[in-house]
This record gives C-alpha cells, sequence and structure tokens, in this order.
C-alpha cells in the first residue's frame, strides 16, 4: 500500500477457497474506470490456491494488497478489510464477492448513488444471470427496483452487492456483528444500516453472482420467515430477528461457519 495514496472507495473482497473463481473478479475490480479506489483482497484462511492467484493478479499494482484473516468466518474478513479501508482514510466501502462478476463503471454508479446527501448511507446493487438487456432481466431489475421501492426497511441484496460511506458502517457496529453468529448475516447489517441512514438502489446497477449461488437450500431461511421479514414493518425487525429469527436459526444450526461447507457446489 501506498502511504501516500488515499482513496475515495475501497473495493474488500473477502474469499475462502474461491481458486474457479477469483481471478475474473480481482480482474473486474483492477479494471474499475477510476482512479480513487483500493483494493483489498483478504483471504479468510483458504486452503486452496486463491491466495496465490490473487497474488498473481494483483502483482506490480499499487493500489491493491493481500492480507489473510485467520478467524474463520465471512464477517470477519470484512470487518478486516473495513479496518484497512478505515486505515486508508476511505469515505466508501464497496464488498464484493469472489465469484461474482462487476461491471467497469460499478464503482462509479454507486459513487453517483451515493451522492452528496450525507442521510443516504448505502447503496444496494441487484442480482441479475445472463444479459443485462434480455427481456427477461429487463423485467426482472424494474421488479426488484419496485420492490427495494415499497420496502424500504429490508434488505434487498447480499453482502456481494452492498456499498457504504465508512462512517456509518461504522456507527452501526460494522459487518461482523457479535449479536449474529448467524448465516443472513447480509439481512441483519442491513437492519443495522438502517438505523443510522437510508439505502438507495436503481435498476441499472446490478452484478452476476456465479449461478451456484441458486443451489444454497440449507443455509436460506424458510418460507414463512422470509414472508414474515417482507411483512414485518421497521419497527418490529428488532424483534424479528433477535426474538424470532434468532432462536430459529440456532435450533436447526444455520451458523455462519456451516456457509465453509460447501456441499452445494
Amino acid at each position: 500500500m501506498q502511504d501516500a495514496f488515499r482513496p475515495k472507495w475501497v473495493i474488500v473482497i473477502a474469499f475462502y477457497n474461491e481458486a474457479n473463481f477469483i481471478a475474473p473478479t480481482v480482474q473486474a475490480a483492477l479494471r474499475q474506470d477510476r482512479d480513487d479506489i483500493m483494493l483489498v483482497c483478504v483471504d479468510n484462511a483458504s486452503t486452496d490456491t486463491s491466495p496465490q492467484i490473487v497474488a498473481d493478479a494483483i502483482a506490480g499494482q499499487p493500489r491493491a494488497c493481500l492480507v489473510t484473516e485467520t478467524n474463520q468466518g465471512h464477517t470477519f474478513a470484512l470487518r478486516r478489510g473495513l479496518a484497512i479501508a478505515e486505515e486508508l482514510g476511505a469515505a466508501n466501502i464497496a464488498f464484493w464477492d469472489a465469484d461474482t462478476f462487476y461491471p467497469p463503471h460499478y464503482i462509479s454508479r454507486a459513487d453517483a448513488l451515493l451522492g452528496a446527501n450525507q442521510r443516504t448511507v448505502g447503496v444496494q446493487a441487484f442480482d441479475i444471470y445472463g444479459p443485462f438487456d434480455s427481456f427477461k432481466n429487463r423485467i426482472i431489475r424494474h421488479r426488484m427496483a419496485l420492490t427495494a421501492s415499497l420496502l424500504t426497511g429490508q434488505g434487498h441484496t447480499g453482502t456481494f452487492g452492498q456499498c457504504f460511506r465508512i462512517a456509518p458502517l461504522v456507527a452501526c457496529g460494522g459487518p461482523k456483528s457479535d449479536d449474529w453468529p448467524f448465516v443472513l448475516y447480509d439481512h441483519e447489517l442491513i437492519h443495522r444500516v438502517l438505523k443510522v441512514g437510508r439505502l438507495t438502489h436503481a435498476a441499472d446497477h446490478v452484478c452476476w453472482p456465479a449461478p451456484r449461488r441458486t443451489q444454497k437450500g440449507h443455509v436460506r431461511w424458510n418460507l414463512t420467515e422470509r414472508l414474515l421479514y417482507a411483512l414485518t414493518p421497521y419497527a418490529v425487525k428488532d424483534w424479528f430477528f433477535y426474538r424470532f429469527l434468532s432462536p430459529r436459526l440456532r435450533a436447526r444450526g444455520m451458523f455462519e461457519a456451516g456457509l465453509r461447507v460447501r456441499d452445494w457446489e
């Protein structure tokens, strides 16, 4: 890292055993259409060749680094990335997943959506699969944007599509919550972020996760839980997460560590 460089944005790619996917994601970060970005890749104790793949991909790139987080869990790695972003004095942070493709204008679009209004503290990008402008994806993108506009008290994307201003993100506790050791931490994070500001989105702000993400049924909430999440007003979301959903996930053993078991691949 260059001491003199103070980025406006930091992209954090937290990864664990992503040798088959991570190279294109790193390249997508390096090809963003602006020069005020620092790329921070956080290896979460991988046992495959993904750390070496990342090291090779960022070799000679002064605005990219690779660090290791030995505490096992995605949110530990995200917290490490946030700490580095704070040290660099960055204003904004983007969480990326290692198996997801991001267009070259992704950060520029997020920056424009954040705008100058400090009450807007985060941006959500929607996930799509296949061509951006296909008839199917036009419908999907606009449907997701409409849903997000109507249901403003909840999350509409995973951490792979989340960008934040760093100050309010830190103020709400950051991506790692000791009170939430479960899966679905992306939605719980959004719940806490909404306590300090509002989120924004756009139908054209998207990314492309790997199709395998549609197969993780064993770490998902059930239909009743999803419906209740959508139907409860924000004023009772504390109850939903910490009184209703938390004991149910605990009883089913749906802890964050379970995401490291890739039986869905």
